[in-house]
C-alpha cells in the first residue's frame, strides 16, 4: 500500500485546534496505509500536548470526507498474496480504538461521502457533525465484505433493527439517518463548517458547536422503523429476506431492501449478521479484534476479490459469488470466519483497555 505521500494527510495547528485533514481529494480522500500511521502518530502526540485542546478532522475538496480505504490497493495486495492489508487494518483498527478514547474533543466533519473506513474516522469521535450533503454507510456487503472499522458495534447499538439494515443492505444514507443511527450528533448545514473551524480555534468545542447546530431533516430511514422492525428481527438471513418479501406487499421498500440483499454477496450477508448479533454486548476493543478475524478470512475467500473487481477494477456490476445464494452457505461455513486466529490474533481487547 506503500509509504505515505507527505501531500495524502496535512496537520497543523491553529490556536488550541489541531486540525487533520486528509487530502486524497481526488479519490474522495481513500484511507492508505501511511494515512493511518502518520494520524496514529500526529493524534498521540497531541493527545499530550497542552496547547492543542481540540482536534478536527476533515476532507479536502468539496466530494466528502472519507469513501473508506483504498480497496484497490487491498485488490493488488490480494493478487499478490501479500500482506500489507492485514498490517493496514491492524493500524486502522488501532486507530479506532484511540479515537474512541481520545482525551479531549474530536470534532468530526462528517460531509459528503463518509463510508467504511470514514465512518472509522468519524463516528468513533466525541462530536460527530452531519450536513445536508452527508451520504454515509457501510456498503461492504457490495464488494464482498463486512462492516469493519468498529461498524458492527455502532450499527448493533443503532435504535431496533435499523442498524441491522443499514449493514445488510450497504445503503447510503443521509446525515438525518446517521443522527438516528447514532452514528452522528449534530446537523450543521455545509456552508457553516468553514466558519465552525475558525470558532474552533479559540472557543472550547461546545461552545463553538452549540453557535452553528441547527435542526436536522427529518430522517427517511426512522419513517420506516415498523417494517425494519419487523423483518430484521430474525437471526436467519433467509428469514429476514421471507420477512421483507412478505411486507413488500403493504410496503415497496421492504421488497426493495430484499432485492438489495439478494444481490449482495451472500456469504457476506451471513457473515454480516452473525457479526452484529456476536457483537452484542462488547467493548470496541473486542469489536475491533473479532472484525479483524473476519477480515482475514474474508481475504482468503473468493467474495471479497470477485466484489472488488466487479464493482471498481472491471466495474462491470456483474459478481459472481461463491456460492451464489444463501441457501448454500453453510452455518459451518459462517462460524468458521470467528475462529481464533492463534498467533496472528489482533488482541486490542488483551490490552486491557475497557470502552464500554
Amino acid at each position: 500500500m506503500g509509504a505515505l505521500d507527505s501531500e495524502e494527510v496535512l496537520f497543523e495547528r491553529r490556536g488550541h485546534l489541531g486540525i487533520v485533514t486528509l487530502n486524497r481529494p481526488q479519490a474522495v480522500n481513500a484511507l492508505s496505509a501511511g494515512m493511518v500511521k502518520a494520524m496514529l502518530q500526529q493524534l498521540a502526540a497531541w493527545a499530550d500536548d497542552d496547547a492543542v485542546a481540540t482536534v478536527l478532522v476533515r476532507g479536502a475538496g468539496d466530494r466528502g470526507l472519507c469513501a473508506g480505504g483504498d480497496i484497490v490497493a487491498i485488490y493488488k495486495d490480494m493478487l499478490q498474496g501479500g500482506t500489507e492489508t492485514a498490517e493496514f487494518w491492524a493500524d486502522e483498527y488501532r486507530l479506532n480504538s484511540l479515537i474512541a478514547r481520545y482525551p479531549k474533543p474530536y470534532v468530526a466533519f462528517m460531509d459528503g461521502l463518509v463510508l467504511g473506513g470514514g465512518v472509522g474516522v468519524s463516528a468513533h469521535g466525541s462530536v460527530r457533525i452531519v450536513t445536508e450533503r452527508t451520504r454515509t454507510g457501510m456498503p461492504e456487503t457490495t464488494i464482498g465484505f463486512v462492516p469493519d472499522v468498529g461498524g458492527t458495534l455502532l450499527l448493533s447499538r443503532s435504535p431496533g433493527e435499523a442498524g441491522t439494515h443499514a449493514a445488510l443492505t450497504g445503503a447510503h444514507l443521509t446525515g438525518a439517518d446517521a443522527l438516528f443511527l447514532g452514528l452522528a450528533d449534530h446537523f450543521v448545514p455545509s456552508e457553516s463548517l468553514p466558519a465552525l473551524a475558525e470558532a474552533l480555534e479559540s472557543s472550547t468545542a461546545e461552545a463553538a458547536v452549540g453557535r452553528f447546530i441547527q435542526a436536522a431533516p427529518d430522517s427517511p430511514l426512522a419513517a420506516q422503523e415498523e417494517w425494519i422492525n419487523a423483518a430484521y428481527a430474525q437471526d436467519d438471513a433467509e428469514e429476514i429476506v421471507r420477512s421483507l418479501r412478505s411486507l413488500g406487499e403493504t410496503s415497496p421498500e421492504a421488497a426493495t431492501a430484499a432485492d438489495i440483499i439478494e444481490a449482495k454477496s451472500p456469504t457476506s450477508v451471513k457473515v454480516t449478521l452473525a457479526s452484529l448479533r456476536r457483537v452484542r454486548g462488547m467493548s470496541l476493543e473486542e469489536a475491533l479484534d473479532q472484525e479483524y478475524r473476519v477480515g482475514l478470512r474474508c481475504l482468503a475467500g473468493p467474495d471479497f476479490r470477485e466484489g472488488i473487481r466487479a464493482q471498481v477494477v472491471d466495474k462491470d456490476r456483474n459478481p459472481q459469488w461463491k456460492p451464489p445464494t444463501l441457501a448454500e452457505v453453510r452455518e459451518s461455513d459462517v462460524e468458521g470466519y470467528f475462529a481464533p486466529l492463534g498467533e496472528r490474533e489482533l488482541g486490542l481487547a488483551a490490552l486491557g483497555v475497557d470502552a464500554t
